[in-house]
């Protein structure tokens, strides 16, 4: 058995000013490195070779890797303290203590989903918010969805957001995946082609083999059925009804901008976008149902922002902008000569209260 080590890894950190993932090549700590020779000598003999000097392992090196919790969205651990009755976050005794930004941001992040009031305490939808499972955003919408009477739509997207990509795209078969995979897209939002996808599933009785002649993982959408079921358990505890919109996407698209609203963008041209916040430009992902079909939408809202070779949004949906207006309207207003933008000045003034 033989090892090769580069001595690096790709991590992903979250910017908390700019809200976004980026997947960063770092170099890996002592103790990964540990791990990896280990692997060499598992089941025989082995021999590791590390691609960097043992200088820079002694010198250069962290002992171990920077814990999780200092490198990512706080916004489900924040919630989760708050219901626990912390009031002041920023001198909570954390293990690993994460970046006072971060904290502050997550805060302002459900301040904004309305999990917590102007001066940080948890209300009533933050209580309900802190039941799922699932990120803030998403429970925002589950919530949401029973008062628009789409919840078993969104019921199944939430499900379908909460595990990997589910589609697989083998090389020597690149052209008949992508065809398959088209079959599924919906030209105005990825989320729906998610609910599409689901949906001929089960028309399907969940058959693993009609997963393998459209190239979609079995395992993935066995795991999204689990998280679905769970995710109506829940929404019965909480006395949240299920209704179906049956074919209203309009609807749909609606509740899911209910949660996103906070992260909508511009188009600016061809696949490119600006997000209305920051004027960050951002990028639909070449496997976006909304990349290069022909539909063009002026607004979107997106689930992540993730930074690789650009910046790409995972999981797009077109939207109304006079939907932004209604749903956020600290951020969002409308003229009389057409929809304009203006960025929440409240980021200052509400942030420190807390």
């Amino acid at each position: 058995m033989y090892v090769v080590d580069a001595g690096y890894s790709k991590v992903k950190v979250y910017n908390p000013k700019m809200g976004m993932d980026s997947l960063l090549l770092t170099p890996i700590s002592q103790a990964n490195s540990m791990q990896r020779s280990g692997r060499a000598g598992r089941t025989g003999a082995g021999t590791c070779y590390r691609l960097y000097t043992e200088m820079a392992f002694r010198h250069e090196m962290y002992m171990n890797i920077i814990p999780e919790i200092q490198r990512i969205s706080l916004s489900n651990v924040v919630l989760l303290l708050k219901s626990l009755g912390v009031k002041n976050l920023l001198e909570f005794d954390f293990m690993d203590p994460p970046p006072q930004d971060n904290i502050l941001n997550s805060m302002y992040q459900l301040w904004v989903l309305g999990a917590l009031d102007n001066t940080g305490e948890l209300t009533e939808t933050g209580r309900r918010m802190v039941e799922f499972p699932v990120d803030p955003s998403l429970s925002k919408m589950l919530i949401m969805s029973t008062e628009m009477g789409c919840s078993a739509e969104i019921l199944i997207i939430v499900a379908m957001l909460s595990v990997p990509s589910i589609f697989y795209r083998p090389k020597e078969r690149a052209e008949e995946s992508d065809a398959a995979r088209e079959k599924f897209m919906v030209s105005e939002s990825d989320h729906l082609t998610l609910l599409h996808v689901y949906t001929q599933w089960k028309i399907n009785n969940y058959r693993d083999e009609w997963c393998g002649q459209h190239f979609i993982h079995a395992k993935g959408m066995r795991k999204a059925r689990e998280v679905y079921t769970q995710l109506v358990d829940i929404m019965k505890t909480e006395k949240l009804s299920s209704i179906s919109c049956g074919n209203n996407w309009d609807m749909v698209r609606k509740c899911i901008c209910s949660s996103y609203f906070h992260q909508a963008a511009r188009m600016k041209g061809i696949g490119e976008y600006v997000n209305l916040r920051n004027g960050m430009p951002c990028h639909l992902h070449p496997t976006s149902s909304l990349y290069g079909r022909g539909f063009t939408a002026d607004y979107i809202v997106y689930h992540e922002l993730i930074m690789t070779s650009k910046e790409y949004m995972q999981f797009v949906t077109a939207v109304d902008p006079y939907w932004l207006a209604e749903l956020g309207p600290m951020f969002f207003s409308v003229k009389e000569h057409g929809f304009t933008h203006k960025v929440c000045i409240l980021w200052f003034s509400y942030i420190y209260i807390f």
